[in-house]
């Protein structure tokens, strides 16, 4: 590959609109064009990097036993409204109209597709246990989108029970250990919510980043991980359990917030009961946490088991409670969830329902009717392990992976069914599987990089050497030579980036450390005069001389190693 006859562009400032390292660092090193916000180009040298994460994930796919589809990036809204997801999925997808009028979709995920596929494709017990894979393009319209459109290799297993199905959810955990492990990436498999792809049981695998969107809790006394919104803790209950006189009103004038309140009646932020109302499928709820606490909505819609939960407005908060900023649990005909972390809670302040108003010297469990004592916080660093009770530690990370155990929620809505050994209809039971492919690269970027530019492990640098013949425009030897051992790399399958431009030593040493393939080969008239090459390990920063004659074996020694060590 010649620099000079690719369409590689790199810039020397950070792009105004790049945020994170990875973004700036793969738009300065010319990897990536911005068309609009969400929606980019891969590069020539930038979908060498996609194709080879694309290759390992295939690999180790099929050294899995899962088979490669290809489904349809449209689909028809009717899929979605069996399995309930057309509503649930909300704004977050792509939505028109074909010239018939037919409502379809962009598909931001492919269940009901797959799941449509099989019902027709499986009939017998013999046919299981199944898992099928594709990478293809997804798109979901999101309120804060890192990308619109991303590239993604989702999984779908079906087996004979759930017993059968565990045993192919550890099968794609496994694959997805030896896919980030060779991919360069050290990513942690921690427990996650579910969302809106549903099942009873899954793990995202997580690249730790400071720039990651998500929080992730873990333990380093038993290892214990989790993301933040799925993470429990273990609590002994409210501090706040000695009566300190009766239920008392106190006036709280233009008191809205926590603090504000707090003020007003003279306890501390913890001693106030944040009370919240939201709509569960269209039903009023009230969640009652700690006033330094937040609410865990995730939490909170799965343990109420709510398709859809969104908080309530004004109106309906009114309706149900008080004003907003005096609500309070009280007297209110609706099911009330208190956090674990309140229970016992004896002298505590909540809002009265009516404006500017408070009530103190609160015994939850007296004086209000509770539905349910619930885990429904957002776990944050230095609460307790709930398995060891040691202090959680909270870090950021990426998501590049999640496994889902999807039970039965998409094989019951479609008929998904098979024939046993005696003849009975069973319902399949299903599993999925999703590794972000654009999401990895960047992932790996972040993990992988320097004041200098990127650090590609070896095996997914868009090329794993950099050739610089210094004087080749002036020196017939070292052209000669750079072509000659170009020639010898690739007849081997080394992938060889020539730098060929007539630029600057410094220009072309600064490029080669942003694009950051793995090696550096430079080869100059003085080097020459010895009949060596000079050979620079990117990661390390390791430089050596090699005789010409050894170059070739070197590299190659090289890069065996970087690519085991990585």
């Amino acid at each position: 590959m010649r620099w000079s006859k690719s369409l590689i562009s790199t810039l020397r400032n950070d792009p105004q609109e790049a945020e994170i390292t990875s973004h700036k660092l793969l738009l300065r090193a010319g990897l990536i064009y911005k068309l609009s916000g969400g929606l980019y180009t891969f590069t020539p040298l930038g979908i060498r990097v996609l194709h080879k994460v694309e290759q390992i994930i295939r690999e180790e796919m099929n050294r899995a036993g899962a088979q490669e589809i290809l489904m349809p990036a449209l689909q028809p809204i009717d899929i979605w409204e069996i399995s309930g997801r057309a509503t649930q999925m909300g704004g977050s997808m792509f939505r028109l109209k074909d010239r018939q009028g037919r409502e379809m979709v962009l598909g931001p995920t492919h269940e009901e597709v797959v799941t449509d596929f099989i019902t027709h494709a499986v009939s017998s017990y013999r046919q299981l246990p199944c898992t099928v894979y594709q990478i293809q393009t997804k798109f979901r319209d999101e309120i804060r989108p890192r990308a619109k459109e991303f590239i993604m290799k989702d999984a779908y297993s079906f087996d004979v029970s759930d017993e059968a199905a565990d045993i192919s959810y550890q099968s794609m955990y496994d694959a997805y250990v030896a896919i980030f492990k060779r991919c360069g990436l050290i990513a942690n498999p921690v427990e996650a919510d579910t969302g809106n792809i549903g099942g009873s049981h899954s793990h995202e695998f997580m690249v730790l980043a400071p720039t990651g969107e998500d929080g992730i809790l873990s333990c380093k006394a038993c290892n214990y991980a989790a993301n933040q919104e799925r993470a429990e803790r273990r609590t002994a209950g409210s501090p706040y359990s000695t009566p300190d006189g009766s239920p008392t009103e106190v006036p709280t004038p233009d008191a809205r917030t926590v603090p504000e309140s707090a003020q007003a009646v003279g306890v501390s932020n913890d001693q106030i009961v944040k009370s919240m109302i939201y709509l569960a499928d269209g039903k009023p709820v009230m969640a009652l946490v700690a006033g330094t606490r937040e609410i865990n909505e995730c939490k909170l819609r799965r343990i109420i088991g709510c398709s859809t939960l969104d908080m309530a407005n004004d109106e309906v908060t009114a309706k149900h409670a008080g004003p907003f900023g005096s609500i309070g649990p009280i007297g209110v005909k609706i099911p009330v969830y208190a956090d674990l972390g309140l229970k016992g809670a004896r002298n505590v302040v909540v809002g009265a329902n009516k404006a500017d108003c408070h009530i103190k010297h609160v015994s939850l469990d007296e004086h209000v009717t509770i539905t349910d004592w619930v885990d429904i916080i957002t776990v944050e660093a230095e609460d307790c392990c709930p398995k060891c009770g040691e202090p959680l530690r909270l870090a950021r990370g990426i998501e590049v992976g999640h496994v889902f155990k999807l039970g039965t929620k998409y094989t019951e809505a479609f008929n998904a069914t098979f024939l046993d050994s005696e003849k009975q209809s069973n319902i399949l039971v299903m599993g999925c599987y999703g590794i972000g492919v654009t999401r990895t690269v960047q992932a790996i970027v972040e993990q992988n990089a320097d004041a200098n530019g990127i650090i590609w492990p070896a095996s997914v640098s868009p090329c794993q050497v950099t050739l610089l013949p210094l004087d080749a425009h002036k020196d017939e030897r070292c052209r000669q030579t750079a072509d000659a051992l170009e020639n010898d790399l690739e007849a081997i399958g080394i992938d060889v980036l020539v730098d060929d431009r007539d630029e600057r030593p410094g220009v072309k040493f600064k490029d080669a450390d942003l694009i950051g393939c793995s090696l550096r080969i430079v080869i100059g008239t003085r080097s020459l005069e010895k009949n060596v090459v000079e050979v620079r390990v990117r990661k390390t920063g390791e430089t050596m001389l090699i005789p010409i004659s050894e170059a070739v074996e070197t590299i190659r020694t090289l890069l065996n190693t970087l690519t085991q060590n990585d």
